[in-house]
């Protein structure tokens, strides 16, 4: 069967990635002060307006303005910012909920963790090539004062079966300045940063693959001048590009004892382990949470029919290796360290830098 899957990516002068950036960068802080903190601060942006809000119990001595100024420095911006912020303490009755004796789940809810094995990072092959080409971009784009920071990719990738045959489509939309025509935006975007990536993958080049760049026509207006932005809109760039399903929460501003957040990351770990010790060749994983409460709801594992071992079997793998349980998947995955701030662009999974994407030696008892 015959099937186009499509996948994007966004970079960090997008305003919802500017954002994602600027509230990982809070809680990295936090982190770095206090393990322990609490942290759920978000912003929103528009035009030369930031307001950061939301809630954060910690030790930690935290100059919000600082942090987001450097962040939207280091971005491109080069005008001053209103900062407007409304920042509480972590409700008490969430709290009480929470710290008890051991960590009980910050909030109730559902999410997903997935893999595949058609790439070797275990991801499906769409969002990889999408994620690789905005950050070559951005790479390119720090060395000329041509481009900016607001940049889109678009990969579409024909199947057959579930083996990727062609790309279809190589769609890019990057910000630029006035001195640049069109064909000079092509012609430099195809030479600086859509060739070098697909050479990785030129057996999937063909001649019905169609380059596209700008189809707009223009894009001189970027990041916050051209569109707001919030934490969290970009769920479906940050996970698997929308082959499997997504929870319902994001990632960004949330410390690690909101399942959100390493709840994902620990269904993750667990699908891409599965796929990776040859029990099947996709995985889907999906844990549900109730807040107070340690253990989850329930798991549910599906392969979608991939799998070289019993089902059966595949459960008992996961209940003699992996702890669902927020305390346990916190120590296991390392997640009091501040090393959010990075995920916060190119996606979340696939990176062999963070503890969720490593193979774990198990027990076949």
């Amino acid at each position: 069967m015959i099937r186009v899957v499509t996948s994007e990516s966004v970079n960090i002068g997008h305003p919802d990635k500017t954002c994602d950036c600027i509230a990982d960068a809070f809680l990295d802080e936090a982190l770095r002060q206090d393990p322990f903190s609490q942290m759920a601060v978000e912003c929103a942006i528009k035009d030369d307006k930031l307001f950061i809000y939301g809630e954060a119990t910690t030790k930690a001595k935290i100059d919000y303005d600082q942090i987001a100024r450097k962040v939207l420095k280091d971005i491109g911006y080069k005008n001053d910012f209103v900062i407007v912020k409304e920042i509480s303490e972590q409700s008490p009755d969430i709290n009480q909920a929470v710290a008890k004796k051991q960590l009980m789940a910050n909030d109730q809810g559902m999410v997903y963790g997935y893999a595949t094995n058609e790439t070797k990072q275990f991801m499906p092959l769409p969002i990889m090539i999408a994620h690789k080409l905005v950050k070559r971009y951005d790479e390119f784009r720090r060395t000329t004062t041509n481009f900016f920071a607001d940049a889109k990719s678009q990969v579409s990738v024909k199947y057959d079966g579930k083996q990727p045959k062609e790309f279809a489509t190589i769609l890019m939309s990057v910000s630029h300045s006035e001195n640049l025509s069109q064909q000079q935006i092509h012609n430099i975007i195809t030479k600086n940063v859509i060739s070098p990536v697909l050479a990785e993958h030129s057996a999937l080049v063909g001649k019905n693959t169609k380059i596209v760049i700008n189809p707009s026509g223009k894009f001189t207006i970027w990041g916050s001048f051209g569109d707001s932005g919030c934490v969290g809109r970009k769920i479906v760039v940050d996970t698997y590009g929308g082959v499997g399903r997504v929870g319902g929460g994001c990632f960004s501003s949330k410390n690690a004892t909101k399942v959100d957040r390493s709840g994902a990351y620990y269904a993750r770990y667990v699908a891409k382990n599965i796929v990776a010790h040859g029990f099947a060749d996709e995985c889907e994983i999906q844990i549900s949470y109730a807040i107070g409460l340690a253990d989850p709801v329930s798991i549910y594992i599906e392969c979608f029919g991939t799998n070289h071992r019993p089902i059966s079997e595949i459960e008992k793998y996961v209940k003699n290796n992996f702890s669902f349980r927020p305390n346990d998947i916190i120590k296991e995955l390392d997640l009091l360290k501040p090393i959010y701030q990075q995920t916060a662009c190119y996606g979340h999974f696939g990176r062999a830098e963070f503890p969720w994407e490593k193979i774990k030696d198990f027990s076949s008892k």
